[in-house]
C-alpha cells in the first residue's frame, strides 16, 4: 500500500478538522458507492498529515467537561482555543512543539480490527522514541505511550484519540517533542489523575530537531503498516525536504 504524506506546518485546529473531514468523507463516498463491488475500495486513496497547532484543548465524544480546568474567560486570556469534537477519548491539548499526526486510512487494506490499529500506532511511537533512547511503554487498560509506567514518576509522553467509520479512521495522536508542558495544567490530561506528562525535550534536556524526528516517525510508520510513504515534503513550517 501506498500512503500519502502532507505536512501542514502549524494551522488552526478547525481548518485541519474540516481538511482532514474531506479527505475522509471522500474515502466513505467510495465505499458507499462499491457496496456491491467492495474490490474496487482499493482505490481509495491513504493519507497520513503532520501538523501542529496553536494553543488548542480538544475533547472527545466520551470526555468530562470538568477535566477543563479553565473558564470560557480564561480561555480567552490565555489565547487557548477549545473544541468539542468526534473523536475518542477524554480532554487533551495541542500546541507548537508537538508532532500531530492524523492517518486517514482505509484499514480494510490492512486489518479490519480497531484494537491492531491501535496497537500499531503505539508501536509506531516506541520505535520512534527508542531511537532516542526514550523507553516509551505501554500501560494496560490506558491508550497512549508513557515512561516508567507501574512507577510513582509514570507520565504519558504521546496521547492518541480516533475516529472510524467503515474502517476508515481519522484523528490520530499527539507526541509531545518540544512542547511547553504549563498548558497540561489547565486541564486532566485524558481524565487521567496519577500520572504525569512529559516531553522529549523534558526527558532529554535538548530541543529536538522536527525534521529529524520526523523522517524517524515516518520511517517506523512504514514499518510498523508495511507500506510506502510518498511526498515526503514539508510545507508551511520553514523547513525543506525530508530526504
Amino acid at each position: 500500500m501506498q500512503v500519502q504524506f502532507h505536512d501542514w506546518g502549524l494551522i488552526d485546529y478547525n481548518l485541519a478538522w474540516d481538511r482532514q473531514e474531506a479527505l475522509f468523507q471522500d474515502g466513505l463516498l467510495i465505499k458507499k458507492s462499491n457496496r456491491d463491488k467492495p474490490s474496487e475500495n482499493k482505490n481509495i486513496s491513504n493519507n497520513l498529515i503532520f501538523c501542529e497547532h496553536p494553543h488548542v484543548f480538544t475533547i472527545g465524544k466520551s470526555g468530562i467537561m470538568d477535566h477543563l480546568l479553565l473558564n470560557r474567560e480564561e480561555l480567552k486570556n490565555k489565547k487557548i482555543s477549545f473544541y468539542k469534537n468526534n473523536r475518542g477519548g477524554d480532554i487533551t491539548y495541542h500546541g507548537p512543539g508537538q508532532v500531530v499526526g492524523y492517518p486517514i486510512l482505509d484499514l480494510e487494506q490492512w486489518h479490519t480490527d480497531i484494537v491492531w490499529y491501535m496497537r500499531t500506532l503505539e508501536q509506531v511511537m516506541i520505535d520512534t522514541l527508542a531511537e532516542f533512547n526514550i523507553c516509551g511503554m505501554r500501560s494496560p487498560g490506558e491508550t497512549g505511550v508513557w515512561l516508567d509506567i507501574n512507577t510513582a514518576k509514570a507520565r504519558k509522553i504521546c496521547a492518541f484519540g480516533v475516529r472510524t467509520s467503515r474502517w476508515m479512521t481519522m484523528h490520530g495522536w499527539a507526541l509531545n517533542v518540544n512542547t511547553n508542558l504549563q498548558y497540561f495544567n489547565y486541564i486532566i490530561p485524558c481524565g487521567i489523575v496519577d500520572k504525569g506528562v512529559t516531553s522529549m525535550q523534558n526527558e532529554l534536556g535538548y530541543e529536538i530537531n522536527m525534521s529529524e524526528l520526523k523522517l524517524k516517525l515516518l520511517n517506523h510508520f512504514e514499518q510498523n503498516f508495511h507500506c510506502k510513504i510518498t511526498h515526503r515534503t514539508s510545507r508551511g513550517i520553514g523547513q525543506a525536504i525530508y530526504q
